[in-house]
């Protein structure tokens, strides 16, 4: 890749101008937070962003972090490190990493292009009907669409690195593979939080021979903090890959085995399934605030329309001036919020199969419009809230990472398998997971997902259809130049996550860091909540409420992994202490 001049056009963020920040998120949240809650937003006391020079990684695995700065130390470029973080977090993170699911991926160059989206999401099997997940009186069964085999998509995760480092990287597939192939076969030490998850999932995992053989002891037990943990079987699937290429996970031993597992338990994907699936590289939404270039994700995303529709709305608001997290700036937020994800019942889906209107949904006119209806004193119920009419149509347990390299190449990469180790079910012989994600259809018209979001006609299951989704992996530009990137994990609060980022930085001049650790709000339309973590000050509570908003507690939200690249091209990075093992790392 040609070599451009790092940084963008800002002005420079001395740390000490953000001391006052800190203290005010550190006292406001060790003081008004019960321990087990602040221990989990703040563990590690990680208040100052990590700094680089040449390269940063941010990922939600401090070993995933460790293998993919090596690459960029190497002489590898962003996506190099980003593919190579990809395949390692499917290891040491099984219960949100993946090659049994799907995700999207963000690349900017460094020369000053226009980012590339590369779409690798599930898709649905080529059996799959619009009712599979109701029964005979027409009622939706939650169990089918979320811990059967009917519930696993075809992935996409395995496609989709590969295409990337095709178009984009500069190592083979086998080298990318490596490091993840040495902690299958050669282990890891178990973190506390991995031991805390499998503990939690026993339940969905317990009924699957498959699953109780990969990540327990052979007495039943849930492997400890300090434990060595080893994969055989997936280290073999992997093994497949590095020789074969993408066609050692479609077709041949591994597609058989993902067949053979449905087969066995009344799934749908078969081998037809798997060696038909591609990944699309497509274009990425397109915004503006406040003189900053937006890129986030497109469809069947829904994130990327929703954060542009939600920073347009808000741009004619004095956000900065009101400050961080005041009553006024969660006032307005929650009421923009309430309105893009009503838009998202009623028009979100795959485009390859129906019409989203983009242009009408990003566009400034149509926000302003909606902007006149917000009330400044007084909160909108969600049930007089319909479905706006934007014009110009057009033909929750995740992982997020962000890689920028030493040309100023970024990636900003989200992927899944939908619930915290997905269905619980893992394919017998290849020792991964499947994913839960044909839960993100709509499974009925109107009738709420797992996640609480309502789905309409345009996200109804159809054969090779990919489901609807509210991952945004996001890159921010200044100038032409990378300024921010950025993306979270969380379901439905994946879009408010990155938005508040956003807005932390560019409106309330935040440190990286800062901006990472900073409480977070959250609302969806329905259910009719602003959701807080705690750090908001109980004054603010009381006036948002007097405004009439119905506010409640919630816990950790997101875990957003970020790099900011200020004006001289220093790097700084953020791992989101709410995730105990997320790393930033420079060099």
């Amino acid at each position: 890749m040609d070599e451009p001049q790092l940084g963008c056009a800002v002005k420079p963020r001395p740390e000490g101008r953000f001391i006052h920040h800190w203290l005010i998120i550190i006292i406001a949240l060790l003081t008004t937070a019960p321990a087990g809650f602040a221990q989990a937003i703040l563990e590690g006391e990680r208040f100052h962003p990590s700094i680089g020079h040449h390269g940063m990684v941010a990922t939600s695995h401090n070993v995933a972090t460790e293998v993919a700065l090596k690459v960029l130390q190497d002489g590898g470029n962003a996506v190099d490190a980003a593919v190579t973080a990809g395949f390692a977090l499917a290891v040491t993170q099984p219960r949100s990493g993946n090659i049994g699911g799907g995700g999207f991926m963000l690349i900017a160059k460094g020369d000053g292009s226009a980012p590339e989206a590369i779409d690798y999401r599930e898709t649905a099997p080529a059996a799959a009907t619009e009712t599979m997940f109701q029964d005979e009186s027409g009622q939706v069964n939650a169990e089918l669409s979320r811990f059967s085999h009917l519930a696993a998509g075809v992935p996409g995760t395995v496609a989709g690195l590969a295409l990337a480092l095709e178009r984009h990287g500069t190592i083979s597939l086998k080298d990318a593979l490596g490091p993840a192939i040495k902690l299958a076969r050669d282990g890891f030490v178990v973190p506390r939080r991995f031991t805390e998850g499998l503990e939690q999932a026993r339940p969905r995992l317990e009924p699957w021979p498959a699953s109780m053989k990969a990540f327990y002891k052979r007495n039943g037990n849930a492997y400890q903090p300090g434990d060595i943990f080893r994969q055989p079987d997936l280290t073999k699937t992997l093994q497949r890959i590095a020789r074969e290429g993408v066609a050692g996970f479609y077709e041949g031993k591994t597609a058989r085995l993902i067949a053979a597992e449905m087969k066995n338990h009344g799934g749908l994907i078969t081998e037809d399934d798997l060696k038909a699936y591609q990944p699309v590289v497509r274009q990425p939404v397109h915004g503006t605030y406040r003189g900053y270039d937006i890129y986030s994700m497109s469809p069947p995303s829904s994130g990327g329309t929703h954060i542009v529709q939600i920073l347009n709305i808000l741009e004619g608001f004095p956000i900065r001036e009101s400050g961080h997290n005041s009553a006024d700036n969660i006032h307005w937020m929650a009421e923009a919020m309430k309105l893009a994800y009503a838009d998202r019942s009623q028009y979100l889906g795959d485009t390859d199969f129906v019409q989203v209107p983009l242009t009408g949904l990003t566009s400034k006119d149509y926000a302003e419009s909606l902007r006149s209806g917000i009330s400044k004193d007084q909160a909108r119920p969600a049930s007089d809230i319909r479905p706006g009419a934007p014009e110009d149509f057009e033909s929750p347990e995740t992982t997020h990472f962000s890689v920028v390299d030493q040309w100023g190449n970024a990636v900003s990469n989200t992927y899944t398998i939908n619930f915290s180790y997905g269905s619980g079910i893992t394919v017998t012989g290849a020792g991964f997971l499947l994913n839960n994600e044909m839960d993100d259809f709509s499974a009925k018209p109107g009738v709420p997902n797992a996640y609480g979001l309502i789905g309409g006609e345009a996200n109804k299951v159809e054969a090779g259809k990919r489901m609807l989704s509210s991952m945004s992996p996001t890159i921010v530009q200044k100038d032409g130049k990378t300024f921010l990137v950025t993306g979270s994990p969380g379901g439905s609060r994946i879009i408010t996550t990155t938005l508040q980022v956003i807005m932390n930085v560019i409106d309330h001049g935040m440190n990286i860091q800062t901006a990472v650790n900073a409480p977070r709000i959250h609302h969806q339309w329905l259910p009719d909540v602003i959701r807080i973590e705690q750090g908001i000050s109980p004054d603010t509570v009381r006036l948002l409420e007097s405004r009439g908003h119905s506010v409640s507690e919630s816990s950790a939200m997101g875990a957003i992994q970020s790099i900011m690249v200020d004006e001289d091209g220093t790097l700084y990075g953020a791992g989101d202490p709410r995730r105990s093992t997320s790393s930033a790392r420079g060099y």
